[in-house]
């Protein structure tokens, strides 16, 4: 999953976990699995897996 902040600014909000969240309990539910959420800045992006909200 891929999304951007127009702010410029990467990090992930409260919304954008609460989201992620709800969606990947959606997949598991399926059998599908969400292997990140990147949400690109203006400089930078940020990456769920990597600070650790997907395990």
């Amino acid at each position: 999953m891929m999304h951007n902040h127009p702010s410029g600014d990467p990090s992930p909000s409260n919304e954008d976990i609460e989201m992620t969240d709800r969606i990947n309990e959606a997949c598991r539910a399926i059998g599908l699995t969400i292997h990140d959420h990147v949400v690109i800045g203006k400089e930078e992006d940020a990456s769920f897996r990597q600070f650790g909200y997907l395990a």
